[in-house]
């Protein structure tokens, strides 16, 4: 049925297939189950692009699952090292997996969800190299293996696990394995730096700014030379920022400048911002706000740049005579620092100017300003 409805694009179109579908006498739950199907299909495009079409997906599996990109980046450094076996350990829908076994690893792909490694297996089914099997991985014998990828369970029945002793496999679970083997462990890009051992390679991932994933690294998939780095990954290259320590000074504090930049997420979660900041000559503008600023115009890919018009201090019944002066009417607004609701504010500021503005609400060494600025 799904080879047979293609993607569907419209509610209007998806309503009148149900409709033809019920008169040809097909039952309505395998209805309801291949138009869910069509409609996670076109959710997962942006992750897996043209397998996505190929693919069987839950709800739940496709919002943990890796993107595309980034498991390629794990699956690469298995073959760097040369390591030919890899036991994916907690592998969902097939995400890791299909990205090793493209490279031609043999994969041994394990979840304990029967539901997810049914689809895994249906997802995985023309990589001869690969098998998934039901299992709980604390129960499966790891000396089979040359390396290992771990992909904890950071949800319980959909609600979000904080401490990493409470992830499945444990996070000390993983780590004893780790220090056994060549492994990478995938975790939330939020996970508390004090909890990196000293012994893996931590880097973070951002796909188009959107921060993804803490990857660590061990045993001979881990850079000796690289303690932390920040991966950019945009449609046309992959950038990356690397620290021989595991710990920098932040950016020295100075006046605003002519320009305000707002640096990639990787940049800030890696607490590499600082190292960064020195290397291209940019300052910050408050402690613990991870704006950077400048005099003369810097281009990177790790940062968006602003040029600044104007500023006022943060007052919201002047700002929007501040607007009105400068003829806004839709208003982008970007905050860091400050308790703003932008939603909200936009409503309460009812603007009626001419041109579209940016505004950046955000504090100025400890005094909170606002600023009218320009992308450029």
């Amino acid at each position: 049925m799904l080879a047979e409805l293609g993607p569907i694009y419209a509610k209007a179109d998806a309503l009148k297939l149900v409709s033809q579908l019920r008169k040809s006498g097909f039952d309505p739950d395998l209805i309801a189950t291949a138009l869910t199907q069509v409609r996670l299909r076109r959710m997962a495009e942006p992750k897996f692009g043209e397998f996505a079409e190929q693919m069987l997906f839950s709800q739940e599996g496709l919002e943990q699952a890796s993107r595309l990109q980034v498991a390629a980046l794990h699956a690469g450094r298995f073959r760097q090292a040369g390591i030919k076996h890899v036991a994916d350990l907690g592998c969902g829908i097939g995400a890791e997996s299909l990205a090793m076994a493209s490279l031609d690893i043999k994969v041994s792909a394990f979840e304990k969800d029967e539901l997810t490694a049914a689809i895994a297996t249906f997802n995985l089914a023309s990589f001869p190299n690969v098998t998934v099997e039901h299992a709980d991985v604390t129960e499966v014998d790891l000396g089979n293996f040359e390396g290992l990828f771990f992909d904890p369970s950071r949800r319980d029945n959909r609600n979000r696990i904080f401490r990493p002793q409470d992830f499945n496999p444990s996070f000390d679970f993983v780590l004893a394995a780790a220090n056994q083997k060549p492994t990478i462990v995938k975790l939330g890009p939020g996970h508390p730096h004090n909890q990196i051992p000293q012994n893996a390679e931590a880097v973070w991932v951002s796909v188009d700014g959107d921060l993804v994933e803490l990857g660590l690294y061990f045993g001979k998939v881990r850079r000796t030379e690289i303690a932390r780095a920040a991966v950019l990954i945009t449609d046309s290259k992959t950038y990356e920022y690397t620290s021989a320590q595991t710990t920098s000074e932040h950016a020295e504090l100075a006046d605003l400048g002519e320009y305000l930049y707002e640096p990639d997420n990787s940049l800030i979660r890696s607490h590499l911002l600082g190292d960064f900041a020195r290397e291209f000559g940019l300052s910050a503008i408050s402690p613990e706000i991870a704006y950077l600023t400048s005099h003369e115009k810097i281009s990177s890919p790790w940062l968006k740049a602003y040029k600044v018009i104007d500023q006022i201090a943060f007052d919201k019944k002047k700002l929007s005579a501040f607007l009105n002066q400068h003829d806004i009417g839709a208003i982008q607004i970007k905050k860091r620092g400050v308790d703003v609701i932008p939603e909200q504010l936009r409503k309460e500021l009812n603007l009626k100017g001419s041109y579209p503005g940016t505004i950046v609400i955000t504090k100025i060494k400890d005094k909170r300003r606002v600023l009218l600025v320009e992308p450029c």
